[in-house]
């Protein structure tokens, strides 16, 4: 029988907690974006530096040291890949789009994230 991820998850849920698999996946890459490169304990690598940058003009440069360090907070889940990342301005941050590969079934879905730098949140874009 093939191994099924299962986990919970209390954000933007009123009834049911559960997650599993794709779902469960996409919400643990999300709850890693939310902790800045150097803050968890013991692990100073561990972390998104996008926090750091939200302000800064959004050069072809940035975009090219934003989308490495997806790709790096990408490696440290081995149930996904990254295909694809496009990221655009909007008035208080990023929005951040991700081709994301779930490889145990190699489903792709997109993920669009706006990082908001007035209230330090990350919301799903539609």
């Amino acid at each position: 029988m093939a191994t099924m991820y299962k986990g919970f998850s209390t954000l933007g849920k009123t009834k049911n907690f559960r997650l599993t698999d794709f779902e469960l996946v996409k919400q643990d890459l999300i709850n890693h974006f939310y902790i800045r490169k150097g803050e968890k304990l013991m692990n100073p690598d561990f972390g998104t530096i996008i926090w750091n940058v939200l302000y800064e003009p959004l050069t072809e440069d940035l975009k090219t040291v934003i989308t490495t360090d997806i790709k790096q907070v990408a490696e440290y889940d081995p149930r996904l890949s990254i295909d694809n990342v496009i990221i655009t301005e909007y008035e208080t941050g990023l929005q951040i789009e991700l081709e994301l590969r779930y490889l145990k079934t190699n489903q792709i879905n997109v993920l669009n994230l706006k990082f908001d730098g007035k209230t330090e949140t990350i919301t799903l874009a539609n």
